[in-house]
């Protein structure tokens, strides 16, 4: 057993939700000592370091400490870690939380590059758009319960109506009694914004046309709102 386990480690990425990197060590130094980990020799390591820096986006900052690394860097960093033993499967927890749009593209690019070598992920998220862009198959988990699971197309088309208008401003509540309610499949109102769900929202954009007052944003339905529909709106602590 304590041989098999071992062979399976070899086989496994792991990205935590916070960076653990050794703040004593360089760029490069954590990535060698992540390595060493696996038994991988110096000679070996270092001709994987260049591939790994590139990954990461870190070529010129390869003797850099990790205090000289933006959040963004060190991110990108112990995902090229969890790399250094070219595993066949990566588990990333939140792999994009608390990081700006720009540092959540390269990753979702690096995500995918990773996806065209034929490796397996498998990742938590709260961003609903990530999971829906990368993901090919998805469970959606409610306190400890998969709930669903099943391609993020499958379960959009299961699940809500496939166009939501989302409408607030002046009026709102008097235009949602008149119309909102005789003209969308389903309706929900959250804060100042109502949510209307329609098979067809041809008439409902009709009624928002004669009334100008009202802001509205049509377009179809996503992963959040699925999600949203079956975790419920109400805060989590």
């Amino acid at each position: 057993v304590p041989a098999q386990a071992r062979r399976m480690r070899e086989r496994l990425g792991i990205v935590p939700q916070f960076d653990n990197l050794d703040p004593d060590f360089s760029v490069v130094e954590n990535l060698r000592t992540y390595g060493s980990f696996f038994g991988i020799k110096r000679r070996e390591m270092d001709a994987r370091l260049p591939a790994l820096l590139a990954f990461a986006a870190l070529e010129g900052k390869a003797d850099a400490s990790i205090s000289e690394l933006s959040g963004g860097m060190q991110r990108r960093l112990t995902m090229a870690r969890a790399l250094v033993n070219d595993p066949d499967l990566v588990i990333l927890d939140e792999p994009t939380t608390g990081l700006d749009p720009q540092a959540r593209q390269l990753i979702w690019r690096r995500l995918r590059q990773l996806l065209g070598q034929g490796k397996t992920l498998i990742l938590t998220t709260h961003y609903m758009d990530e999971a829906e862009r990368l993901c090919d198959r998805i469970a959606i988990v409610d306190r400890g319960r998969i709930l669903v699971e099943d391609s993020p197309p499958a379960l959009i088309r299961q699940h809500i109506e496939p166009q939501v208008v989302e409408v607030y401003g002046p009026q709102l509540e008097a235009w949602c009694e008149e119309f909102a309610q005789a003209l969308a499949s389903r309706v929900e109102q959250v804060g100042e914004t109502l949510f209307c769900y329609c098979e067809d929202e041809t008439a409902l954009l009709h009624s928002l046309a004669d009334h100008p007052a009202l802001h509205f944003l049509h377009r179809r339905a996503n992963l959040e709102d699925v999600f949203l529909k079956l975790t419920g709106k109400e805060l989590r602590e």
